[in-house]
């Protein structure tokens, strides 16, 4: 029996295995870097051991580091997770030879599936259906092809290519990002499949030689290879289900598979479906089968009854799946930017009508599973996953529409995330009519657009003008009592300038002698709406805007105002009345939009450049991220060397047109 677990892991899924561990009565153990020693994580744990550092390398991929924490915790067992050790075959024959349960497939079977071309040749023997594949890029003469990471996973190390003249440079950034995600920089090519769907086949397997399919899900709606909505049952039909299942268990039962695992297939628009990989770990995305399952099923506690020599359920049978549940991955990044990684503290972390974290429901409802609270930091260390939120319901359609009500009422107050963007693809008509592949969010770039309208955001601004000055009137030592925005000469309009998400509105209005808004504009030129005030609070402003009452959540920290309304959230900056002189940066200067390392530098001061170009690229959050010549012109400086760290805002580059040749 497991009495004490380790969880070699951080965030949403070290708390979500902590939750089983609190259920089953086994003591948990978590092992923390320095920017996670405030996590909710650490603070749920009984007992937390320090990883000094910062940086994977440092922390959650030292395998000394963690079994020492077990020993001196005197921990019994280790769980991975997913990400980091998760899937490496050392760590598990390490943990298993200090004499540690092993929360996990054994290491012969996680060496087995991580070598991807390994694996491929060893399950086509299986009978499972693969893609055609080449190690050698000078092979390769029909496209497209996909490069991908031979270890590893979550679409890190994998590139579309179209063209034989890209294909020498996505493989060797294919390489470097393998390399160090992975600490392995080999890649293979294999076949594209154009407007295929990604679904995939959850497994389990005991010691006893049972393996058994838990149900597919379906997966397709991904950026740069990641999946971030996911669902089950999937929509595939019955007959198609059934040869999902059966194929994935030929590939369980081809390497004596234990625990949990994934096996995942691209599937083509003929119907015809594809070996992808097998991911020897629990999923990002395993609520929305235990979601479906109507026995209640817990996965991680099936992990470690099967850890502990207890067998499944006869022939592997568990019932059908009931209603449907989608997950959409909540990410600290802008997708509008490029999917730009983002950085900060979550000041609000709100989510409207959860009814469970990290467990099952009995009927229709909202899960969370969070490695974040409201307080929390998002560093630049580790992914940009902040939580995962889940809806149940009896179809696909109300489970999509609760998810996308619940998303679009969140708070989420201080990190920029792509909520709206999933909010978007949720309510679209083709997610809908689960007209979705691997390619969605190309095709259809109006999901990029923020929820709140453009022409809504004067009002918007005027509700944030009205929370402040209450704010300052409710703090006032002297004459509390008079209405914001009073005086002596009535006419004069009160004026309040923020940076927006467009830009700079200057917001002014002025109040009559009972408080109500007597006038308001944001630009003079403009019709803008009739607005009466009904409710001003520093923290609520009711406004009725035509006609029409609406009501805005204001909440303020410092000179930042996030306001909620009933058509999106913005977040708005209140400029000082009197600005500061501030350093004026050099035109053509082009700034670290997040703090990072610089990998690569692809050019030299002098060197004349065309829009568009990559310049460098900047490492963050586990991700490349090329940084590109905004127009035509010349390199003026290159301030920062391959290898040099940088902070948000640093000088990147600074490229000078013609016309100003400095």
């Amino acid at each position: 029996m497991i009495e004490r677990l380790l969880v070699a892991n951080r965030g949403e899924i070290a708390r979500r295995v902590f939750a089983t561990c609190r259920a089953l009565g086994v003591e948990t153990v978590a092992v923390h870097s320095d920017a996670d020693a405030s996590a909710p994580f650490v603070r749920e744990a009984d007992q937390a051991v320090r990883l000094p550092g910062n940086t994977p390398s440092e922390t959650y991929l030292r395998i000394d580091l963690i079994l020492d924490a077990a020993r001196r915790t005197g921990a019994d067992a280790v769980h991975p997770g997913y990400g980091f050790l998760a899937e490496n075959a050392e760590f598990a024959a390490a943990v298993t030879d200090a004499g540690l349960t092993w929360v996990g497939p054994p290491a012969k079977v996680i060496a087995a599936m991580g070598d991807k071309l390994a694996a491929k040749a060893l399950l086509a023997d299986a009978g499972v259906p693969m893609l055609p594949s080449w190690t050698d890029a000078d092979e390769v003469t029909d496209f497209p092809v996909l490069v991908k990471a031979s270890a590893g996973g979550g679409g890190r190390g994998m590139r579309i290519v179209r063209d034989a003249g890209e294909l020498a440079e996505a493989v060797a950034s294919a390489r470097r990002e393998a390399a160090a995600a992975f600490g392995d920089g080999t890649v293979f090519i294999e076949r594209y499949v154009e407007r295929g769907r990604h679904v995939e086949v959850q497994i389990f397997g005991d010691t006893h030689g049972t393996v058994a399919a838990l149900g597919v899900r379906e997966c397709s709606i991904q950026r740069r290879h990641q999946k971030i909505i996911e669902e089950a049952p999937g929509v595939v039909g019955a007959e198609l289900r059934e040869r999902l299942h059966e194929a994935a268990v030929a590939a369980g039962r081809a390497v004596d598979y234990v625990s949990a695992g994934t096996v995942e297939f691209l599937l083509a628009p003929t119907g015809e479906f594809f070996f992808l990989e097998m991911n020897t770990r629990l999923q990002v995305e395993h609520p929305v089968t235990e979601l479906t399952t109507p026995v209640g099923l817990d996965l991680v506690r099936l992990q470690l009854l099967v850890a502990e020599g207890d067998p499944l359920p006869e022939h592997g049978y568990y019932p059908a799946a009931r209603g449907y549940a989608i997950e959409a991955r909540l990410c600290a990044e802008d997708p509008a930017q490029g999917w730009r990684p983002a950085t900060g503290t979550l000041h609000r972390f709100d989510v409207p009508g959860v009814d469970r974290e990290f467990g099952w429901l009995q009927r229709a409802g909202l899960r969370l599973d969070s490695g974040v609270v409201a307080g929390s930091e998002v560093g630049v260390h580790y992914d940009s996953l902040v939580a995962k939120v889940i809806a149940v319901a009896p179809t696909r359609s109300e489970a999509a529409r609760a998810l996308a009500g619940a998303l679009a009422r969140a708070e989420v107050h201080g990190v920029a995330t792509n909520r709206d963007l999933l909010v978007r693809v949720l309510r679209s008509p083709e997610f809908a009519a689960a007209e979705i592949d691997t390619g969605f969010l190309d095709r259809h770039p109006e999901v990029f657009a923020p929820l709140l309208p453009a022409e809504q955001v004067p009002v918007t601004a005027l509700a944030a003008a009205l929370a402040s000055a209450a704010g300052r009137r409710a703090s006032s030592p002297v004459l509390g009592g008079l209405p914001s925005g009073w005086r002596n000469v009535p006419a004069v309009p009160q004026v309040t300038r923020f940076a927006g998400p467009d830009g700079e509105i200057e917001v002014r209005y002025r109040l009559d002698r009972t408080g109500g808004l007597a006038e308001w504009s944001t630009d003079p030129s403009a019709d803008d709406a009739t607005v009466a005030l009904v409710e001003a609070t520093p923290d609520r402003v009711v406004l009725d805007v035509d006609g029409v009452r609406r009501a805005f959540r204001v909440h303020r920290v410092l000179s930042t105002v996030f306001v909620d309304g009933p058509d999106g959230a913005a977040s708005l900056t209140e400029l000082p009345r009197l600005p500061l002189p501030t350093a004026e940066v050099a035109a053509g200067s082009l700034l670290a939009p997040l703090p990072g390392a610089v990998t690569r530098v692809h050019v030299q001061v002098g060197q004349r450049v065309a829009a568009g170009e990559p310049l460098l690229t900047l490492e963050a959050m586990k991700l490349e991220h090329p940084v590109l010549a905004p127009t035509d012109g010349v390199v003026a400086e290159l301030p920062v060397p391959a290898g040099g760290q940088v902070r948000t805002g640093a000088v990147l580059a600074v490229v000078t047109t013609e016309e100003d040749p400095r």
